[in-house]
C-alpha cells in the first residue's frame, strides 16, 4: 500500500473491498458502503489513476463502473454474470484526490441476461454514466 492510500479514509459507512480479484485489486483501492439496498461503490482517486493530462483515465472509470454494475447483477440475480455489452458516457473530469463514488441498478431480469445502468460522479457532478448487459453464469457444481 503506497502513503497515500494509507493516509486516505473513506467517508463514513464506506469500508475497502476485498478479494475482486488481481485487476481490481491492483488498480484499487475500492471501497463500498455496507447496510444499504443500493450498490454504492466509491475510490479516492490516486496520481496513478490519471493520465497525462491529470485527469482520471476513461478506462479506470469504464473498468469501477463495470465492476460496480457486475456486483449490482451478482446480487439481484444470486449469481454471477459477465459483461457482454457495456455502454458509457464520459460527462465531465475527475482528479487525483477526488472521492468518484457510483451507484448501479438493475433495469431488467430475463432469465440469461440482466440489463442495468450506473453513474459516477464527484460530489453533486456527474463523471460517467454507463448501460450494460450482463450474461447470467450458472455457479461452478451445479
Amino acid at each position: 500500500m503506497s502513503d497515500d492510500e494509507e493516509a486516505f479514509a473513506p467517508p463514513e459507512g464506506f469500508v475497502r473491498s476485498l478479494r475482486r480479484g488481481p485487476f481490481t485489486e491492483h488498480n484499487g483501492p475500492l471501497y463500498h458502503r455496507e447496510g444499504t439496498e443500493a450498490v454504492v461503490h466509491g475510490f479516492h482517486a490516486l496520481k496513478r489513476h490519471c493520465n497525462g493530462l491529470g485527469i482520471v483515465h476513461g478506462g479506470m472509470l469504464a473498468s469501477f463502473l463495470d465492476g460496480l454494475l457486475g456486483h449490482a447483477v451478482g446480487a439481484a440475480a444470486k449469481r454471477p454474470g459477465v459483461t457482454i455489452h457495456l455502454s458509457l458516457d464520459y460527462l465531465s473530469m475527475a482528479r487525483a484526490g477526488d472521492w468518484v463514488e457510483g451507484e448501479a441498478k438493475i433495469t431488467r431480469m430475463t432469465r440469461d441476461v440482466a440489463f442495468a445502468e450506473a453513474h459516477a460522479h464527484v460530489g453533486a457532478r456527474d463523471v460517467v454514466r454507463a448501460t450494460a448487459l450482463f450474461k447470467l453464469m450458472e455457479r461452478k457444481g451445479r
